[in-house]
C-alpha cells in the first residue's frame, strides 16, 4: 500500500491580507511557516519517497519545511511543475477580495472563486485548472503510487481542489462548497489501483 498526502501551502502574505494571489509568486507569512512546521510534525513518522510541488515559492517552501521534519528527507527527489500552480486569477490578481466583492457583488466574486466552469476576467476557471492538473496527476503522480512510493504533493487551494474532485468523484455542483485549508494534510491510500481517502 502506498500513501498520497496532499497539502495546501501554509498561509501566504497575500492570504493574510485577503488578496487574490493566483500565479503571483509571494512567500509564506509567519503563520504560514508555523502551519508548514505543524504539518511537518504531523507527517514526521511517515516515510516520504517523492515530492511534487508547483513552480510557486509558497508551495515549494511548504514542502521544504515539511521535509525538514522527515527522516527520509535526505535523498528524496522533488519534482517542480507549473501544472500544479494555483489557478490563474487574471485581472483579479493582487486585488483585495472584500473590495472586489463591494465592486462586483459578493455573489459574483463567490462564483469566480468557487464555481467549476466560470473564470474570472482574463483568468482560469477550476475546469481550466483541472485540464492541466489532472493530466499531471495521471502522468507523474499516479505512476509513483503504482510503484509503491509514498507521495507528498504541496500545491494550492484550487489545484488541489481539482485533484480532490477527480479522486473523490465530486460533482461540479458540489465542488463549490469544498474548501481546502492551508497547511492541513489530506491523506489517501493507494492499493491495487484504488485510491481511497483515509478517514
Amino acid at each position: 500500500m502506498a500513501r498520497l498526502i496532499l497539502v495546501r501551502h501554509g498561509q501566504s502574505v497575500w492570504n493574510a491580507t485577503n488578496r487574490f494571489t493566483g500565479w503571483t509568486d509571494v512567500g509564506l507569512s509567519e503563520q504560514g511557516v508555523e502551519e508548514a512546521e505543524d504539518a511537518g510534525r504531523q507527517l514526521a513518522d511517515i516515510r516520504i519517497d517523492v515530492v511534487h510541488t508547483s513552480d510557486l515559492v509558497r508551495a515549494q517552501r511548504t514542502a521544504e519545511i515539511i521535509m525538514r521534519y522527515n527522516d527520509s528527507s535526505e535523498d528524496v527527489p522533488t519534482n517542480y511543475d507549473w501544472r500544479l500552480n494555483e489557478r490563474h486569477y487574471g485581472a483579479l490578481q493582487g486585488l483585495n477580495k472584500a473590495e472586489t466583492a463591494e465592486k462586483h457583488g459578493a455573489e459574483q466574486v463567490h462564483i469566480w472563486r468557487r464555481s467549476f466552469d466560470v473564470a474570472p476576467p482574463e483568468g482560469e476557471s477550476l475546469e481550466m485548472t483541472a485540464e492541466r492538473t489532472i493530466p499531471y496527476f495521471a502522468e507523474e503522480i499516479l505512476p509513483d503510487l503504482v510503484d509503491g512510493k509514498n507521495v507528498l504533493v504541496s500545491a494550492h487551494g484550487n489545484s488541489l481542489r481539482s485533484i480532490v474532485m477527480h479522486i473523490d468523484g465530486i460533482s461540479p455542483e458540489d465542488i463549490v462548497s469544498l474548501e481546502i485549508p492551508t497547511g492541513e494534510p489530506i491523506h489517501y491510500s493507494y492499493e491495487e489501483g484504488v485510491i481511497s481517502r483515509d478517514r
